[in-house]
């Protein structure tokens, strides 16, 4: 599965471009565990992230494109992305 496609970086704000309150646009997930990571904007120069990312605790931080592509879990699996997810504000998320 693509995770970031053309038409999903379209919908994610430069860094930096989010006045008031941000909100995900996408939500990438392990099947295999319970880290989740919801980008709220996207550098495409440095293909990183900005979000929040809930796994061991819940906190805003940068992530990179090239680490979720790159972690493998058992059998091979890989983080996918929620096609089902509907933008949401992080202030949402973060309860």
């Amino acid at each position: 599965m693509k995770l970031l496609t053309k038409e999903l970086q379209k919908k994610l704000p430069g860094y930096n471009e989010v006045r008031g309150e941000p909100v995900a646009v996408a939500k990438f997930f392990t099947p295999w565990s319970n880290w989740t990571w919801y980008a709220a904007e996207y550098d495409p120069a440095t293909r990183t992230f900005w979000g929040l990312v809930d796994g061991f605790e819940k906190e805003y931080g940068s992530f990179s494109l090239a680490e979720l592509e790159s972690l493998r879990g058992p059998y091979g699996l890989q983080v996918e992305r929620d096609r089902l997810f509907t933008p949401t504000p992080m202030q949402e998320l973060d309860r």
